[in-house]
């Protein structure tokens, strides 16, 4: 019982058939349930270097260094792997513009094998692409101002990306799309949604992150208004679903609650930052149940076990959880073992 109150343990068995044999290899996931906090001050927003403001989302790069879209702050921030406090490198402190050095409350950022950043601009409506290390951005995507037409876009939450085509895909969220950008064309193109929003499976609800699964071309999308996360096979004009009960949130081990990030890991589980729950949810490769292994279900707190309102979740190379646990302005870490 001690074990079980300092760490979540799961057994996950995968079986790959061959011609010839098969293979089943074995992997434990277990991670601490106390988390560390590593960047950001609990509970105690604020601009400085070693302060958040609504962190929204989180991703890492090959070397495991931390980008944070800092949305209150306007501001992309970079933590190196064991710093205490970021460096700016993309946005202000200050009030915003549309000006190309500006951001306006960034949501989703992804960051290239060069360093460049792509950067979901919210409240511009737009895409913005910063080269490592340049103090200003171009705009990819997008325009300054909101609409529904092929070269606009309507708060975009969440951006992802297919590296071997260049090709960027766009959680186009008060348009209730997700709309593909290929390299240097100024139009995208609707991949998903784009039937007004609600709950049937050509329909997408408040879209926020979406991850590219290059495995099976396609899209997994937290649906956020529709309490699910799905996925989306390009070409498909219809999602399936992955996790939650459509339409009914909820906190059962199958029910999820205003969803807000999503992430996959190389064998193809899905990890869920399951926002108005104030926990991380994990489902296996192709099974409906899920577990927690971050939070406690429905209970909201600023201690190192809790989490309020987390709206992000990424993995390390070494499957490290990181969540954006956005109302305590600060990144958790819970390490794997």
């Amino acid at each position: 019982m001690a074990a079980m109150a300092i760490s979540i343990y799961l057994l996950i068995r995968r079986t790959e058939t061959t011609l010839t044999s098969t293979t089943t290899a074995s992997t434990s996931l277990r991670w601490n349930s106390t988390g560390v906090t590593i960047a950001g001050i609990t509970g105690s927003s604020g601009s400085s270097s070693n302060q958040l403001h609504t962190p929204y989302h989180l991703t890492l790069d090959s070397s495991d260094s931390l980008y944070i879209g800092d949305s209150d702050n306007h501001r992309v921030q970079k933590y190196l792997k064991g710093a205490s406090t970021g460096t700016t490198i993309a946005g202000q402190n200050a009030t915003p513009t549309t000006a190309l050095n500006n951001l306006n409350y960034p949501t989703g950022v992804i960051v290239d094998s060069n360093g460049n950043i792509y950067i979901a601009d919210t409240n511009n409506n737009r895409v913005m692409f910063w080269s490592n290390g340049a103090s200003s951005g171009t705009q990819i995507a997008g325009s300054s101002s909101s609409g529904s037409s092929n070269n606009q876009l309507d708060h975009l939450y969440g951006i992802t990306r297919d590296s071997n085509t260049d090709t960027l895909y766009i959680s186009d969220t008060n348009n209730d799309r997700i709309m593909s950008y290929a390299s240097d064309v100024s139009s995208g193109s609707v991949v998903a949604g784009g039937n007004g929003g609600g709950t049937g499976p050509t329909q997408l609800s408040g879209s926020r992150e979406i991850y590219f699964d290059s495995s099976s071309n396609s899209l997994v999308i937290a649906n956020y208004g529709a309490h699910n996360i799905v996925r989306w096979s390009l070409g498909d004009s219809y999602w399936t679903l992955v996790a939650g009960v459509t339409g009914l949130p909820g906190n059962s081990s199958k029910q999820l609650n205003s969803p807000v990030g999503v992430t996959l890991d190389s064998m193809g589980n899905v990890y869920v930052a399951d926002t108005l729950n104030h926990r991380i949810q994990i489902f296996l490769a192709g099974q409906s149940n899920e577990t927690t292994i971050a939070g406690i279900t429905g209970v909201s707190g600023n201690s190192a076990n809790l989490l309020n309102t987390p709206f992000s979740v990424a993995l390390d190379t070494q499957r490290n959880l990181y969540v954006a646990d956005m109302a305590n302005s600060r990144i958790q870490q819970f390490i794997r073992y």
